[in-house]
């Protein structure tokens, strides 16, 4: 029996696999784009199916498509969404412009399954084909930058879900360690008393902050171009179409979406895609600047700040024993990495679109559902193997911040900046603590030195001591 089937399209004959769900432009795609490996990301392939799915359900209702075909597209559809199949979407992620092989991957899968369901063997195409069928009234066009809307904000939730679970978990352990005080620092250097609870509290801060811009961006993605057809205007498309199709995603994809008033405008343009992935580099950004100073609240255990402790997860070392490194937080920053320069490459492709259509979507799509995958996978993990475990180090806080040499700054309203800038140099010069400088040079009473120098009421809006001072603006 042979192992490969003949099939046939507008360039000639090629052998495809008996076995393949897929056919022959698939497979002259797989020939053509033998670039990278990488596969189409499960997201970008559920809503291209689900695309499929809603048009079969619409030419049924609006009797373009006879049921029984509809019907057999639909289950079709529904294997994939369950699971199935998913080895047959083989088209690299480097394929030819705007996403036709993918789209036919799909409507080859679709249209092949469809048949067997109706008792047809693969390959013929009859009485499901590919473009007459699983295609009708689309084009690759409308369908991929609706995949991409669609992609996204199926994946949305999870996105939100893990971030909001990181959010939580620094406000728990602000919480924890509200009275943990310790030195600020600015520049890398000394600066006034924080609390480590502010500092975990502002990371809470920063990340709903950054999902709040990343939602408000992922409005814009809610207006579907589809029915746009092949440059926006609905050739061969029924006018009740666009609507139906939207109802139909609405239902499968369970997200709230609408029609485009302007089908043209959406094929034309993909800046609401760009405008969501740049508000996922700054939500990157901010995550990358927290795993990074949690790594350096870390350092040590003896040489480094040591002011915090993270669970550790994994020997750190081959060479050095009992090392343990900030195995999470090193993953995280190179995830937000990876995400920057998708968000460029999503710029970059963005900006490359022509007249009616930009045809550098298979990288967009790509790149966006990558970042947030990413992202939300190293947002949990995170939380479940970081922040959840942090323990604070105390003792280690409270013996750097008597040795800032940034307290003089509490002295300003009594005795002046360049007296309290002096007292700063000598302390570092001297390697005496500012407090015991205070005393030994009788710069303040006795009895008001423990109240200007009090570290925790440092962490508070208001003048130290109490009181504004009597030393003069000039």
């Amino acid at each position: 029996m042979s192992t490969t089937r003949k099939e046939k399209d507008p360039l000639g004959t090629l052998d495809v696999p008996n076995d393949a769900l897929y056919g022959v432009q698939t497979l002259r795609a797989v020939q053509n784009f033998p670039i990278s490996g990488l596969k189409p990301l499960p997201a970008f392939v559920d809503a291209t199916v689900r695309i499929k799915r809603a048009a079969a359900l619409t030419h049924r209702e609006t009797g373009r498509l006879e049921a029984k075909l509809a019907d057999a597209i639909v289950k079709a559809a529904d294997e994939v969404l369950s699971g199935q199949h998913r080895d047959q979407f083989v088209v690299d992620v480097y394929q030819a412009g705007a996403g036709t092989s993918h789209n036919m991957n799909v409507n080859e899968v679709l249209a092949n399954r469809a048949n067997e369901i109706l008792g047809e063997s693969r390959g013929t195409y009859s009485p499901v084909h590919p473009n007459d069928q699983v295609n009708m009234a689309q084009s690759t066009n409308d369908v991929i930058p609706t995949a991409i809307r669609l992609g996204c904000l199926t994946e949305l939730p999870p996105l939100q879900k893990a971030f909001e679970t990181l959010a939580n978990e620094f406000e728990r352990k602000g919480k924890e360690f509200d009275d943990v005080v310790k030195s600020g620092r600015t520049h890398l250097q000394d600066a006034m008393p924080i609390r480590l609870g502010q500092e975990l509290n502002a990371y809470a801060g920063s990340l709903r902050r950054g999902l709040k811009r990343v939602n408000e961006a992922a409005d814009y993605l809610r207006d579907l171009g589809i029915g746009g057809s092949a440059v926006g205007t609905g050739v061969n498309v029924e006018p009740e179409y666009p609507a139906l199709m939207v109802k139909h995603l609405r239902e499968s994809a369970k997200v709230d979406l609408r029609e485009g008033k302007d089908r043209v405008q959406l094929m034309q343009s993909m800046g609401d895609v760009a405008g969501f992935s740049a508000q996922l580099r700054v939500l990157a950004i901010d995550l990358s600047k927290i795993a990074s100073d949690l790594r350096l609240l870390a350092s040590g255990p003896r040489t480094g700040l040591d002011e915090i402790r993270l669970p550790a997860v994994q020997p750190g070392s081959s060479i050095m024993p009992g090392k343990v490194n900030p195995s999470i937080p090193e993953m995280v920053n190179q995830v937000c990495f990876q995400v920057i320069g998708n968000d460029t490459c999503v710029s970059v492709a963005a900006e490359h679109g022509q007249l009616e259509l930009n045809v550098m979507m298979p990288v967009i799509a790509y790149n966006v559902l990558l970042s947030m995958l990413i992202l939300r996978n190293s947002a949990r993990v995170l939380a479940e193997k970081t922040v959840k475990g942090m323990e604070a180090n105390e003792e280690q806080a409270a013996y750097w911040l008597e040795r800032s040499a940034a307290l003089a700054t509490a002295l300003a309203p009594q005795i002046g900046y360049a007296r309290a800038a002096e007292l700063s140099k000598q302390s570092v010069k001297e390697n005496v603590l500012i407090r015991d400088l205070v005393k030994r040079e009788k710069v303040l009473p006795d009895d008001e030195i423990d109240e200007v120098l009090d570290l925790r009421k440092m962490t508070e809006i208001g003048v130290p001591g109490g009181k504004h001072g009597g030393v003069s603006a000039g």
